[in-house]
């Protein structure tokens, strides 16, 4: 990744992942492009709260675009020519999916190929793909390797994310485009989305709210903090894949934490976070939820130099922190 003259496009630049990264970019001083829709999945507030903070680490150009309209997008394109392609925007979450896959095959299928070709039509060389851990499925290997081509995602919003990493491999393969796939493994951490696990189980719990508890609390996550998926996402900016099929440059790497910690034992921790005891909402098993995800991350430090350095008790006393602190700003507005 160059520095200065240095275009970088980004999707979902609003969003969670997106605005941490976005910062992150500021301080390497290139030209950053912000593409987001801002929809309401969640409060398009939260998102321009994010922006506002992205704002602070510098300056941005920002296009208000459904990945969908390829027309609008077109447009960011032509004013930004970038020279590398970051996508994170998606319809986001497994349980959402179930319910509208149509969504999500539109957005995270269609709307991916929408960047893939604009990436084609404007000969941008570089492109780095949000993927997901979710692909993976009810894999029978633990942990999860890159190597392993059985997968058996379980829900659309997995089969969406596989869908478009296999996109990522045609275009690299016919129009000489350098594509990345990095899978991420449940992250969390400051801004994070409000619909999930941590996120919601924390504000229940202040409020003294029940927390829905799905299962016997024996599935497993791999819970990786938002500042070690940022360094490897920076990390991927620098790396060129080796060719790996005819000319294409395209590889697939698992960004995560490799300790994966049950239902059971981050309710604990969150109570040792918080300092108050969660009450629990007992609900059968969610359909599209997986037994466990565990990344195997030997491929991503021995190509990207990535070593996560977050144990997720610190993680969850730094979400708790940054909460409380959202919280009270709000409640003084």
């Amino acid at each position: 990744m160059k520095g200065p003259g240095h275009t970088i496009l980004l999707t979902g630049g609003a969003g969670f992942i997106g605005s941490h990264l976005a910062e992150a970019l500021l301080q390497r001083d290139v030209r950053l492009v912000i593409v987001d829709e801002l929809n309401d999945f969640y409060s398009p507030e939260i998102k321009k709260a994010n922006l506002a903070e992205v704002r602070r680490a510098g300056d941005f150009e920002f296009f208000q675009v459904n990945i969908c309209d390829r027309a609008k997008l077109r447009e960011a394109f032509e004013q930004a020519r970038p020279d590398t392609v970051v996508h994170l925007a998606a319809r986001a979450g497994v349980r959402p999916s179930l319910e509208d896959p149509g969504l999500y095959e539109r957005v995270n299928v269609a709307g991916t190929l929408n960047l893939l070709e604009l990436c084609r039509e404007f000969k941008v060389p570089k492109f780095i793909f949000g993927s997901s851990s979710s692909v993976y499925g009810v894999a029978e290997q633990v942990p999860f390797r890159e190597s392993n081509t059985e997968l058996r995602p379980i829900s659309p919003y997995a089969a969406t994310k596989l869908s478009g990493e296999m996109l990522g491999f045609t275009y690299a393969y016919l129009y000489n485009l350098e594509v990345t796939c990095l899978r991420f493994f449940t992250v969390y951490g400051p801004r994070q989305r409000p619909d999930l696990a941590i996120h919601k189980f924390t504000e229940l719990m202040e409020a003294g709210s029940p927390i829905p508890f799905f299962g016997d609390g024996t599935t497993g996550r791999d819970y990786t903090f938002i500042s070690d998926i940022v360094s490897g996402v920076l990390a991927a900016l620098e790396y060129q894949p080796a060719i790996c099929v005819g000319n294409a440059r395209f590889d697939i790497i698992n960004l995560g934490n490799s300790h994966p910690v049950t239902l059971n034992r981050l309710v604990e921790m969150l109570e040792a976070a918080t300092g108050k005891r969660a009450i629990r909402k007992q609900l059968p098993p969610q359909p599209g939820d997986v037994p466990i995800t565990w990344a195997d991350i030997s491929k991503a430090k021995r190509l990207l130099g990535y070593d996560p350095q977050t144990p997720i008790e610190k993680g969850l006393a730094e979400f708790v922190s940054w909460f409380r602190r959202t919280n009270s700003r709000l409640k003084a507005v």
